[in-house]
């Protein structure tokens, strides 16, 4: 079903229709997919171009088109735990071992497939308006939390909240105990030559983690922490670089027999963009971490 948006112009709104969408962060292509592919731009119910000049009081009526999948894009019937859904995105609750999206060599099992294949279960007057966009990526072996947007203006909306709105924390099982048990590593990260790795460098972009450490063990901790800035295996690098490297991290200098990091994003917080509504979503720790962290 085509979901349509309302919008009432302002005096501090841009008067030109296409920059009044653009601030309402509708993307350049969905503007195109309203345009061409069963979408409408209407002003006070009736059609306009996009050079239309607005005026204070106007009533903007914007639909979604059709957006265009990715024809090598292949829908996955593998199963996915949904912990929260509206009709603009979806959180689920990733397993370890499962990619948020296809790589080159593995394309028909990744996160994005299987949500294309729930969405492809829908009728299909509703099927041509669901994309699945991914707003919160995590690495193979990293479970938890994952927020996917159902269309791409989710996704631009997502994209434009602040770090400090938009929470994500995790917890790991670290090698080591900790002096400090709360912290704020701000330490640059950049890449190892061509390799996948990284690590703490001085010319690295700069990036911050804040910890608390939650229980320690005798050689291990749990520890709660929160993403401030998103670089790739930011929590790995900044552990390692403390000297607590993840257990089952072999990138990163653990050496033990953990079948993978131990690693989960727990919780996130956000406001609804569509909305403006605080929405909390926390999990329970995995079965493997649970056993790791009674066992030690």
């Amino acid at each position: 079903m085509m979901k349509v948006f309302k919008f009432k112009v302002t005096k501090k709104d841009p008067k030109r229709l296409g920059s009044f969408l653009g601030s309402k962060h509708f993307s350049k292509q969905a503007i195109l997919n309203a345009k061409h592919n069963g979408g409408m731009i209407l002003v006070n119910k009736k059609r306009r171009y996009t050079n239309f000049i607005l005026k204070n009081g106007d009533f903007v009526y914007f639909a979604m088109g059709e957006e265009k999948l990715n024809k090598y894009l292949k829908p996955s019937n593998a199963p996915i735990d949904i912990c929260f859904e509206t009709e603009n995105y979806l959180v689920i609750n990733k397993e370890a071992g499962v990619l948020s999206i296809p790589s080159r060599y593995e394309d028909d099992s990744a996160l994005v497939n299987r949500v294309l294949g729930y969405f492809s279960k829908r009728p299909s007057s509703e099927q041509k308006f669901l994309k699945p966009h991914v707003v919160t990526r995590l690495d193979r072996d990293t479970s938890g939390l994952v927020l996917i947007g159902s269309n791409a203006l989710a996704h631009g909306k997502f994209s434009e909240l602040k770090k400090d709105v938009f929470i994500k924390k995790y917890h790991a099982i670290v090698h080591g105990n900790f002096e400090t048990l709360t912290g704020l590593i701000e330490a640059p990260i950049g890449k190892v030559g061509s390799s996948v790795k990284r690590a703490v460098k001085v010319d690295g972009q700069y990036a911050a983690t804040k910890y608390r450490v939650l229980e320690q063990k005798n050689g291990a901790s749990l520890v709660e922490l929160q993403l401030l800035t998103g670089r790739t295996h930011q929590i790995r690098v900044h552990m390692s670089y403390l000297g607590h490297p993840l257990y089952g991290d072999e990138l990163y200098g653990a050496k033990d027999d953990f079948s993978r990091q131990a690693l989960n994003c727990y919780y996130l917080s956000f406001p609804d963009p569509f909305t403006n509504k605080i929405q909390e979503i926390q999990i329970a720790e995995p079965i493997d971490m649970q056993n790791l962290w009674s066992e030690l």
